[in-house]
């Protein structure tokens, strides 16, 4: 199978997800094999939210958003442009795939296969639903990627490298078990924002997304602010409002109702609004419903402390000037080329050949 086949194929299934972007699915007559899987889609979608709780139907819908809008055909050259993928004998790279967000694990699957590997995943039982049925969408469109694509459930064999993303604690497992391997291992990161009190009311209602976008639950997500010390905390509240819905899903409530309890009786400050709190923390990875703060004096202080701990760090937002800061809003919408951890994963996957 030749590259632009393999382009063609993901941007078919693009064109596919593109479909699920809303609240009220609409077919389009120029997906390709559309009437055999459009419905089936709609069942897949239904069996992931009621075997996910968080999976709910609205980040369901931005997750095919967003890779709709990635999967794009010039979007994926525009990716693989800076890359030389010769055609070679596949090797097969296992993907163990996380589960705390839809499809987390799909850029891993993308990668393998847009430069000409195989790829055998483990799925996360949190997220078993919509991966495999993505993967008879694209062998739909091209068939020659049947043999190129397969899940197990069963212990991993016979496999060239892995990719496996977890927390710190299997992070240990996967180093010891896969060190024979050429190998990308994962670990526990989360993303913070650095503010100063100037922020449009606007970049505070997008910094909202960037918190409770899938309940806070990705790696992206931020989960920890940094202050000036003469911040008007209203302005951060009043931004969080636009997420105030959120108090309808019970499990994010129950997860509020707990950590606050918790807190209280340990007789532990904190500042909330009744569906979030804030909590002074020199941590980075804070429970469902609290995002910790620090509160800084010289913001060159946080820059070096945010350059010294960057292996904590997946993503910063921030209008500030720090070195790869990205904008307000835009924690959950990756391009292609921002690559979880800063690990280049195409590069690391053409460098087995």
């Amino acid at each position: 199978m030749q590259l632009h086949q393999r382009i063609n194929a993901f941007s078919a299934l693009g064109k596919f997800l593109g479909q699920f972007s809303s609240e009220t699915p609409v077919k389009k007559e120029d997906v390709l094999n559309n009437d055999a899987f459009f419905s089936e889609m709609q069942q897949k979608m239904h069996a992931a939210k009621h075997h996910n709780g968080w999976f709910t139907e609205d980040n369901l819908h931005f997750t095919f958003k967003s890779w709709a809008e990635a999967l794009t055909e010039d979007n994926v050259n525009k990716w693989i442009s800076k890359y030389t993928i010769p055609e070679t004998e596949p090797k097969t790279v296992a993907i163990i795939m996380a589960g705390n967000i839809p499809l987390v694990g799909f850029h891993d699957f993308l990668s393998v296969l847009i430069t000409g590997n195989k790829v055998l995943a483990k799925l996360s039982s949190n997220d078993k639903q919509l991966l495999p049925f993505l993967a008879e969408y694209l062998i739909s469109v091209e068939p020659e990627f049947k043999s190129l694509i397969d899940f197990t459930e069963g212990r991993l064999t016979s496999f060239d490298a892995v990719i496996a993303t977890g927390s710190d604690n299997t992070a240990r497992y996967f180093e010891y078990y896969f060190s024979k391997y050429p190998n990308i291992i994962r670990k526990n990161r989360n993303s913070v924002a650095v503010l100063t009190g100037n922020e449009t009311n606007e970049e505070m209602e997008f910094l909202a997304d960037d918190i409770f976008r899938y309940f806070g639950l990705g790696c992206r997500n931020i989960s920890k602010i940094y202050l000036p010390e003469d911040y008007d905390y209203d302005k951060f509240f009043n931004g969080m409002f636009s997420w105030k819905h959120v108090i309808n899903n019970h499990k994010y409530i129950n997860n509020y109702d707990y950590n606050k309890a918790v807190y209280l009786m340990s007789d532990i400050k904190l500042l909330d609004n009744e569906y979030l709190l804030l909590k002074e923390d020199t941590g980075y990875s804070s429970p469902i419903s609290v995002t910790f703060y620090e509160k800084y004096s010289n913001l060159e202080d946080v820059k070096k402390k945010l350059k010294e701990e960057a292996d904590k760090i997946q993503a910063v937002v921030s209008n500030t000037g720090i070195d790869n800061e990205i904008p307000f809003g835009t924690a959950q919408n990756p391009e292609l080329w921002d690559y979880a951890d800063g690990v280049d994963t195409v590069d690391f996957l053409l460098k087995l050949s």
